[in-house]
């Protein structure tokens, strides 16, 4: 039997956005291209609304790769996506949607070279940009000053990623959040610069040069001319989760739309809960000051709760000193009435939840299988495990390790990117250290040796004695 992948779409009806959305919706679906701020609170159907305005501008006539759709992760683009093409029966693939990390990523894979990267250049995930760091700080012998309060690398990659993502020079992010590391400034500017070349040597970037780089292209006056070309590539820019964006991410959002002037923001001010790693609620705050013309829209009609929480959630909201005053009305009938419990600390709390779960389970007769405890992650979850175990209380934890970040995957990885830029030093220390006797030292000193080799073209060698 033959299967053959059936590519055709169904034909559509278009969309009625008279049908489909509700006034507040509709305004912002209908608006005219220019700089829009859109107020969704949560459960208002935003993610519905920027798919509808998506599909509005390609149904006036804007063609899918002339629009830029900047979102929290690569799957809500993917399925933003796959909504609009439902909505008009087209194809959408051309579509510019992804994460700023992804737009970042697509944009340096065509441009880099004009910053000296090389088109093949690999991508450092966390763990293997916080092994540079570390090499460059065995180099430079700095584990003696292990007991002067020197940062280990995981601190010194977050503050780094910290700097860039906020705009806050290095030195003055350490001296007002880690005062203490003061002394040892000149030190770490020292490992950063050398972080930096290393990485240039490798021809690999860490996530945050992805965001770093693409603001170099924007707006150094040297690439004026790829920065015109970019952005002529585009005709309206639209940003989702935009209270979780930080100012670097801001920033590019509105260089992206300079020329075009078709700049859509959603988002909610309320639900900005990233500060720690550099999510600045002031894009919000401020997108009128940046952008006087802009409309400000708001969408109100939640369809997710019911009126009792609410209630609750608009006079928590109502005391916030900053931000965009609004006010959730509930479309879902009455419910339940939410209750909010101080307790002491984390371990009164596993116990409440826990003897809740069982005066539920046994005065209700509603199964454990019905029940769900949600927490914000997963170093929160230690102590009501060991709570529900004690009470012998049967419980699976739905979460794990991401997919790339298992060690088995991660292997599987090293070997392509090897393969892809025989230059990734971090890629070849992972692969031979799989084989029997190989050590950490042994393997860094002979991937060292392979990245050298590399520049004359080991991989097209290698390739060749594969074959």
């Amino acid at each position: 039997m033959k299967y053959v992948l059936k590519t055709a779409r169904p034909s559509s009806p278009g969309f009625d956005a008279e049908k489909d959305l509700n006034p507040e919706q509709r305004a912002v679906v209908e608006a005219e291209p220019g700089a829009l701020l859109v107020i969704a609170g949560a459960g208002t159907g935003k993610t519905r609304t920027l798919t509808y305005r998506v599909a509005q501008l390609v149904a006036r006539g804007c063609a899918p790769e002339r629009i830029l759709l900047c979102t929290f992760t690569n799957r809500a683009a993917r399925e933003m996506v796959a909504r609009v093409e439902g909505l008009l029966a087209i194809d959408m693939q051309r579509c510019s949607a992804g994460t700023f990390h992804h737009v970042g990523t697509r944009l340096l894979r065509r441009y880099g070279e004009h910053l000296g990267l090389g088109l093949d250049f690999g991508i450092l995930d966390s763990e293997d940009a916080r092994g540079v760091l570390a090499g460059v700080i065995a180099e430079l012998g700095l584990k003696a000053l292990s007991a002067r309060r020197f940062p280990e690398p995981k601190l010194l990659y977050s503050m780094i990623g910290l700097a860039q993502g906020t705009g806050t020079p290095l030195p003055d992010l350490i001296t007002a959040r880690a005062h203490q590391l003061v002394p040892q400034l000149p030190a770490i500017l020292d490992v950063c610069e050398r972080y930096a070349l290393r990485k240039r040597q490798m021809n690999v970037v860490d996530f945050d040069d992805l965001l770093v780089h693409w603001h170099t292209l924007l707006a150094a006056p040297a690439h004026a001319t790829v920065a015109a070309e970019i952005r002529a590539a585009y005709d309206h820019v639209l940003c989702d989760e935009y209270q979780d964006v930080s100012a670097l991410q801001g920033t590019l959002c509105d260089l992206m739309a300079e020329r075009c002037g078709s700049l859509t923001c959603v988002g909610d001010d309320a639900q900005s809960i990233y500060s720690f790693r550099g999510a600045d609620f002031e894009q919000i705050v401020q997108f009128r000051r940046r952008h006087p013309e802009a409309r400000v829209l708001r969408l109100t009609l939640n369809y997710r709760s019911t009126p009792e929480i609410l209630e609750l959630a608009n006079r928590s909201i109502a005391r916030n000193a900053r931000g965009h005053a609004k006010e959730l009305r509930a479309m879902k009938p009455s419910g339940m009435k939410p209750a909010v419990i101080p307790l002491r600390d984390v371990y009164q709390q596993a116990e409440l939840v826990a003897q809740r779960v069982l005066e539920l389970h046994h005065e209700q007769n509603l199964p454990l299988s019905k029940m769900a405890v949600v927490y914000r992650n997963h170093s929160h979850s230690l102590e009501l495990q060991v709570e529900l175990t004690r009470r012998q209380i049967p419980y699976a934890v739905r979460s794990g390790v991401r997919f790339f970040e298992q060690a088995h995957i991660k292997d599987v990885v090293a070997y392509l990117r090897a393969n892809d830029n025989p230059r990734d030093a971090m890629a070849w220390v992972r692969l031979l250290k799989q084989w029997p006797g190989i050590g950490v030292t042994t393997a860094e000193t002979i991937a060292g040796e392979l990245a050298a080799c590399a520049q004359v073209d080991l991989g097209e060698q290698l390739r060749a004695r594969a074959a």
